[in-house]
């Protein structure tokens, strides 16, 4: 029923969080917790990835597409969660930008070098990757100009919370309607044929195994986000840093290892769609869900008014994404122009 690679995932996603939860209530150093947290999350990401691509034998390939977007930012969401109801908003800010970014620069950049290093050139249909980068445009867009408001003092920067609630309600509406797009058989989400597995789960056991493995990153969340800020402190780096690099990879463990096995077996446009449907996912449904998720839960709400320094790393990344992808190829020049800027974004980042 499981292969070994199944079981491989299953059992390092189990011993990480076990060995996580031990950790956490014998008292142990907060940066092991964040440490095995870590891992665990990773763990958990790729054993939610794997039980979606299974159920996805009982649905459409439309379906399927949206619930793999949808459930495999999960982890994601509960660090998010449990990070604002602990008030830091620098990490969850950064950590879903730098998904966006994690994604856009530095693992399409990646995917490019393995990509091109087996292929020499990467080819693909561009059509797909301009209209993500024409919705990532106006989700940097809802960041960008509330962050512009409030630095150029505009009447609408005293009125932050109000103008996030709309740019959230337009988000979550382009979002709603990319999703009825695809199930009218528009292809706007991670395609379905993404993985290629055998045997499939039955279908209660894929079931089992993805709810079991939510609750279980729901815990590993709120441990990995209670050892946070003593373990970044311990560490020597910025919440800034935390949020941008290490959660961001963290939480996006499976788009990240699967956009650049395809991309090695030369199947560029699904690395593509993968890759770059993360970011959008994270930009037009993930941003807006927590902007109204933290007036429900009381406490800081959490706005659209960002660093400055974000906000021009964000659109710095949609613009190199659009001249990268624009003419349908990709070489491994291309790969180091987007890994390179990612590091430097990210060095800059490392004190804050």
């Amino acid at each position: 029923m499981f292969s070994r690679g199944d079981l491989a995932k299953i059992a390092v996603a189990l011993a990480a969080s076990v060995l996580a939860g031990v950790l956490h209530f014998t008292g142990s150093s907060y940066v092991a917790v964040f440490v095995v947290g870590a891992v665990a999350l990773g763990g958990l990401a790729a054993t939610i990835g794997e039980s979606t691509d299974h159920l996805g034998a009982y649905m459409s390939p439309a379906a399927t597409g949206i619930v793999q977007s949808a459930v495999g930012n999960l982890p994601e969401l509960c660090v998010s969660i449990f990070a604002l109801k602990a008030g830091l908003v620098t990490v969850v800010q950064a950590s879903l930008i730098g998904s966006i970014l994690g994604n856009s620069l530095l693992v399409l950049g990646l995917a490019f070098l393995v990509g091109s290093a087996r292929h020499k050139v990467l080819v693909f249909d561009a059509a797909g990757p301009r209209m993500i980068a024409a919705l990532l445009l106006l989700a940097v867009s809802a960041l960008l100009l509330p962050t512009l408001a409030s630095l150029l003092h505009l009447p609408a920067g005293g009125h932050e919370d109000k103008l996030a609630l709309v740019c959230a309600g337009v988000l979550l509406v382009v979002f709603v309607v990319s999703v009825l797009a695809t199930l009218e058989g528009s292809q706007r989400t991670v395609p379905a044929d993404v993985h290629e597995t055998g045997d499939h789960w039955p279908l209660w056991l894929a079931l089992a195994v993805l709810a079991l493995a939510g609750i279980a990153a729901l815990f590993v969340s709120d441990w990995f986000v209670e050892a946070l800020s003593p373990a970044i402190e311990a560490l020597g780096m910025s919440q800034a840093f935390a949020g941008l690099v290490i959660v961001a990879i963290v939480g996006n463990a499976v788009e990240n290892v699967v956009g650049i096995q395809l991309a090695a077996r030369n199947r560029a446009d699904l690395a593509i769609s993968v890759i770059l449907n993360s970011s959008l996912q994270v930009a037009v449904a993930l941003i807006p869900v927590l902007v109204f998720a933290s007036y429900v839960m009381g406490g800081v709400p959490f706005t659209l008014v960002i660093p400055p320094m974000l906000a021009v790393a964000m659109m710095l990344a949609a613009i190199i994404g659009v001249v990268v992808t624009a003419d349908g190829r990709a070489d491994m020049v291309d790969g180091a122009a987007l890994v390179g800027l990612y590091v430097i974004i990210a060095a800059i980042f490392w004190w804050g």
